[in-house]
């Protein structure tokens, strides 16, 4: 676990399983249906029951009835799940780096902050978007994740707290090697 501020926030880097986070948000890397699906996607509506799905069925009837874009967020409640919110965002699949993907992934983290500061929220959790099934390389990914944050950071002062929770320990160990060079800690 690693704990450290930008500004007011305090940016904490922790393993564990985002479900059980009492964040004001927790952000889904979900697909662009928005109905569930493997991973982390899964096990967020899972856990917070059918009213996340509810609210993703309207989302996709109105707002994005082709699917949710890349890089772009959404939120519904957070049902059953600890979090009042989740942040809906679709990370890029990985192809090697050649098709925008540090682009669309820093969209999504800015895109996310974004959304939850404009809802007044104060704290958020974030998974690492993109690692799992959609194959974008942990060390990349945490490089984007982290520096996107910053720089988000370092202009907006209105969140308390910026968590990232790794499901494993080489992502925890990662993640923290990452935080150590771009945060000079």
């Amino acid at each position: 676990m690693m704990e450290f501020t930008v500004g007011k926030t305090k940016i904490r880097i922790v393993k564990g399983d985002i479900t059980e986070q009492a964040t004001d948000a927790i952000v889904n890397a979900a697909n662009p249906s928005l109905m569930g699906g493997g991973g982390v996607d899964g096990a967020i509506h899972r856990k917070g029951g059918p009213k996340i799905l509810e609210e993703c069925k309207k989302i996709r009837k109105t707002l994005y009835p082709n699917g949710l874009p890349t890089g772009k967020a959404v939120i519904t409640t957070g049902g059953n799940l600890k979090a009042k919110y989740v942040i809906h965002t679709v990370g890029p699949v990985w192809h090697g780096g050649t098709k925008g993907e540090s682009e669309l992934l820093a969209e999504a983290y800015k895109n996310s902050l974004s959304l939850a500061v404009s809802k007044g929220l104060k704290t958020i959790a974030f998974p690492s978007i993109s690692t799992g099934a959609y194959g974008y390389p942990i060390e990349k990914a945490s490089r984007v994740a982290l520096k996107t944050v910053k720089e988000f950071l370092e202009k907006e002062d209105k969140l308390e707290e910026v968590v990232f929770i790794l499901f494993s320990q080489p992502d925890l160990e990662t993640y923290e090697k990452t935080a150590k060079e771009i945060f000079n800690l």
